[in-house]
C-alpha cells in the first residue's frame, strides 16, 4: 500500500502533526504492524517536497518543536486521482483497495465510485484471462483458472463491500 496518499487523504480530514498521523493511520490501517515513526516523517518530508503538503504550524514540545502538516491542493489533487485509478487486479488488493474505500469515506467522496471503478477492471480482467483460457492448453487453462477464482473472490468482496458500505461508513466515522 503506498503511504503518501493515504497520509494525504487522511490530513484532508484534519491537519495533524506526524505523531497523531501516525495513530490514526495505525487506528484505521494497521491491524498487525503499527507504522514506523521512520516511515511517516520520511513520507511526510517527502510529500513537503513535492508541494503535497504545507506546515500549517510550528509549536513548541517537549522535546523538538512539532510541525502541524496540511494537505495542499496539489495534494487533495493527488489523492483524487490515486482513488479513481483502479489498482491492478492481485491477490492480495484487499489491503490497498480496503484503504481506498476507507480513505473515500472519511474524505466525503463517493465510497461506492472506487467500488464500481475497481469492479469494472476486474471484469476487464476476467474478459481476458477468458478468452486466453480459450485458446491455451491444459497447464494455460488451468492458469486462468487459478487466476479467475481469485478474480471472483475479490468481485464477491466488493459486491459485499458495496451492500455493507453505509454500516463501515459509520464505523469508520464512529473511530
Amino acid at each position: 500500500m503506498s503511504l503518501g496518499p493515504t497520509f494525504l487523504g487522511l490530513l484532508e480530514t484534519r491537519p495533524q502533526h506526524g505523531y497523531d498521523l501516525k495513530q490514526t493511520y495505525d487506528e484505521q490501517f494497521a491491524t498487525k504492524r503499527p507504522l514506523a515513526y521512520g516511515q511517516v516523517y520520511a513520507t511526510l518530508s517527502r510529500l513537503l517536497k513535492n508541494g503535497l503538503v504545507e506546515v500549517e504550524a510550528v509549536e513548541p514540545g517537549a522535546g523538538p518543536e512539532r510541525k502541524r502538516y496540511t494537505v495542499t491542493e496539489a495534494g487533495v489533487t493527488d489523492v483524487e486521482k490515486w482513488l479513481a485509478a483502479p489498482e491492478s487486479p492481485e491477490p492480495y488488493l484487499q489491503s490497498t483497495l480496503y484503504t481506498k474505500v476507507v480513505l473515500a469515506l472519511l474524505t466525503g467522496r463517493p465510497a461506492d465510485q472506487v467500488l464500481d471503478v475497481q469492479r469494472t477492471e476486474h471484469l476487464k480482467q476476467m474478459r481476458v484471462l477468458t478468452r486466453r483460457k480459450a485458446d491455451g492448453d491444459l497447464a494455460e487453462q488451468l492458469i486462468c483458472d487459478h487466476a479467475l477464482f481469485h478474480l471472483e473472490a475479490d468481485l464477491r468482496w466488493l459486491e459485499l463491500t458495496a451492500a455493507r458500505i453505509d454500516d463501515l461508513a459509520g464505523e469508520v466515522r464512529g473511530r
